[in-house]
């Protein structure tokens, strides 16, 4: 286990409020920490190459190449073009959502009401769709650039019909999950809500954030080793590494 603890040798850390939306662009060997403070949290996460934002997180790719409905440690996100953004280091929830998206303007109105920032400041009901749209902006980005997302902290499990529920009280106090970045990345978050909580007021709930330094890859890496399409995206990550030597950090993978 590669768990890194919260805080620990950070060189940024940050409180994001609820309802809010962040961006950084991640070097490669860097260890992305966030801890949901209060319990309940939601984090929606996309990825992009900084070098080319036409390459983004591929959630169908992530999930079929490692044959898993949940992400979890042990698990990488995968870009469209074969390469690994980063590992999934730690896990306390033991289940990141892969499929439940993000609520719109209309979703949020119908389940908690409907508040704009013109009338009600501080107090108005952000919506996941519109919270990344925002910030993906900042780049040059718009609505066709928005892909399928992860939602940390959260839970949507299925029955044997197929059927999508909402896990309440997924993530407590506390909770952590760290993410190594085994390339370059910008990451654009949103702390929004899910779209399938069913909680009857709107839930607002904070994330810490920390940065630190990745210990350098071992051979018995479990995100390395947990499938054999790892073996080969990190294999891809190396090829493309060669181009940009200057921004990849050493990975050691055995002989």
């Amino acid at each position: 286990m590669q768990q890194q603890v919260i805080g620990q040798g950070a060189i940024y850390q940050d409180v994001i409020d609820g309802a809010s939306h962040w961006s950084m662009v991640i070097p490669a060997g860097k260890v992305l920490s966030l801890t949901d403070i209060e319990g309940g949290a939601n984090v929606s996460m996309l990825f992009y190459n900084p070098k080319n934002l036409l390459e983004r997180y591929n959630a169908p790719d992530t999930l079929k190449c490692q044959h898993t409905f949940k992400l979890t440690q042990g698990h990488c996100l995968y870009s469209d073009m074969g390469r690994i953004f980063c590992s999934i280091i730690g896990d306390d929830t033991h289940w990141i959502d892969s499929v439940g998206g993000v609520a719109n303007k209309q979703k949020v109105a119908v389940k908690w009401g409907k508040r704009d920032y013109q009338t009600d400041r501080n107090n108005w009901l952000q919506n996941g769709y519109d919270s990344l749209l925002v910030e993906v902006a900042k780049y040059g980005l718009g609505k066709r650039d928005l892909a399928a997302n992860i939602n940390l902290f959260s839970k949507v499990k299925t029955d044997d019909e197929g059927n999508l529920s909402f896990v309440a009280a997924h993530s407590k106090a506390g909770d952590s999950i760290q993410l190594r970045f085994e390339m370059e990345t910008l990451v654009v978050l949103t702390t929004c809500p899910h779209p399938m909580n069913p909680a009857t007021e709107y839930p607002n709930k904070p994330v810490n954030i920390a940065l630190s330094e990745a210990a350098a890859m071992a051979a018995d890496d479990q995100c390395l080793n947990s499938s054999a399409e790892n073996g080969r995206g990190f294999e891809n990550n190396r090829r493309y590494s060669c181009q940009h030597t200057h921004h990849q950090h050493a990975v050691v993978v055995g002989a």
